[in-house]
């Protein structure tokens, strides 16, 4: 009896999984509304991510990276997360320096069309708030614009 329970529960999962497969984009995008635009934010080399675990805020040198992002919230609107900002002291210079690690809240928001990709949203702004240990000489929040 067991075996037939195996049997059939395996049949069942494998059927949905193969319709799921093989329905057509509009059917298997059901968790993006027909009219909603994905947001997107744009990486150091113009890829659009959602909810990235880790982001390069320095692309030039990579000295400044935001890790272990845990996103509370992805809306059309902003995202917000929290994670660890991963700051290269540079000291004495880049090469030889250390990195560091502070708590931060990461704000995006301000999304605008993406050019050359239709339909497309990304942020345009990043907001970060250190709630205790930060950079030297950084700001308690720092706003800046992004890429695109």
């Amino acid at each position: 009896m067991r075996v037939h329970r195996a049997t059939a529960a395996l049949m069942v999962c494998a059927g949905a999984a193969l319709a799921m497969a093989t329905a057509p984009a509009s059917v298997s995008a059901a968790a993006t509304p027909p009219g909603a635009e994905r947001v997107a934010v744009i990486d150091c080399v113009g890829k659009a991510q959602e909810r990235p675990g880790s982001f390069i805020l320095a692309c030039g040198d990579g000295n400044n990276v935001l890790k272990s992002l845990r996103w509370s919230h992805w809306t059309s609107r902003s995202a917000a997360a929290v994670g660890t900002d991963m700051v290269n002291d540079c000291r004495p210079y880049c090469a030889a320096g250390h990195f560091h690690g502070y708590p931060v809240r990461v704000r995006l928001d301000s999304p605008q069309a993406r050019s050359g990709h239709s339909g497309q949203q990304h942020y345009t702004r990043v907001t970060l708030t250190y709630p205790a240990d930060r950079p030297a000489d950084t700001p308690r929040v720092v706003t800046t614009q992004l890429w695109s």
